[in-house]
C-alpha cells in the first residue's frame, strides 16, 4: 500500500518529460491522477486537453479533475515554456506568453484547486535551476517566471497553512528530456556545471515530487528544493 493511495492528482503538462515522471511515480503509490495536455494525449491517465496560456481553460481543467474523482488532493504546477534568447529578441509577446503559462497558470490552478482541497491537501510547482543561479546569458525571462513561482509558493504556504494545506517548489537542475536532452550540444558544458557532473533523471526528480505528496512532507510548506545534482551550490 502505497502512501498516496486514492488520493487525487492533478499534473499539469503531465504527458512527457518531467510531468509524465511525476505522473507515473504518483500513480505507483496509489494515486488516481489526472494530467493536462496540449497536443500528445497519454493513454494511462485521465487526460485534459488544456492550454496553460488560456486561463478559463486553466480552471475548467482543475474543476474537471475534482469532479472526476470527487476532490483533490495533489495539484503538481509542471506545465511550463522555456523561452531563452537575447534581450533584444524577447519583447513584450514572449514576455506575455511566457508569464501567462508559467506564472499565471500555476497561481489560478492553485487557486481552483485550493477550493476543493481539505486538511493535508499539497500544491507542488516544478520550478528551475535557473531561479537560482543563471548560467547564461539569456535566462532573463526565464528566470524571472520560475523566481515568481518561489514567492508564489511562499505566499500560499502561509496563505492556506491554517487549513492544513502545504505549498512547496521543486526546482531541478538540467534533466534529461526532450526539451533538455542528455546528449545535446552543451550537455557537457551543463554536466560539469553540477558537483554530480550529469544530468538528472525525470525518475529522480518524480521522487522529490512523491516525499512532499506524501506522508514525508506533511511537516514541509513554503520551501524550495533544489533537485539539481549540485548545480547551484
Amino acid at each position: 500500500m502505497g502512501s498516496l493511495d486514492g488520493k487525487a492528482v492533478l499534473i499539469t503538462g503531465g504527458s512527457r518529460g518531467i510531468g509524465a515522471a511525476v505522473a507515473e511515480k504518483l500513480a505507483a503509490l496509489g494515486a488516481r491522477v489526472a494530467v493536462t495536455y496540449q497536443s500528445t494525449k497519454p493513454d494511462n491517465v485521465f487526460a485534459l486537453q488544456a492550454d496553460s496560456a488560456d486561463p478559463e481553460a486553466v480552471v475548467t481543467a482543475v474543476d474537471a479533475a475534482a469532479t472526476e474523482f470527487g476532490r483533490l488532493d495533489v495539484l503538481v504546477n509542471n506545465a511550463a515554456v522555456f523561452q531563452v534568447g537575447p534581450l533584444e529578441e524577447l519583447g513584450k509577446e514572449e514576455f506575455d506568453h511566457t508569464m501567462a503559462v508559467n506564472v499565471r497558470a500555476p497561481y489560478l490552478a492553485a487557486r481552483a484547486a485550493a477550493r476543493h482541497m481539505h486538511e493535508g491537501g499539497r500544491i507542488i510547482s516544478i520550478g528551475s535551476n535557473v531561479a537560482v543561479y543563471a548560467p547564461f546569458p539569456g535566462f532573463a525571462l526565464y528566470s524571472a517566471s520560475k523566481t515568481a513561482l518561489i514567492g508564489m509558493t511562499k505566499g500560499l504556504a502561509r496563505e492556506l497553512g491554517p487549513r492544513g494545506i502545504t505549498a512547496n517548489i521543486v526546482n531541478p537542475g538540467p534533466t534529461d528530456t526532450d526539451m533538455n536532452p542528455a546528449d545535446g550540444p552543451m550537455a557537457e558544458t551543463i554536466s560539469g556545471l553540477t558537483a554530480l557532473g550529469r544530468y538528472g533523471k525525470p525518475a529522480e526528480i518524480a521522487e522529490v515530487v512523491a516525499a512532499l505528496a506524501g506522508d514525508a512532507g506533511a511537516y514541509v510548506t513554503g520551501a524550495s528544493i533544489n533537485a539539481d545534482g549540485g548545480f547551484t551550490v
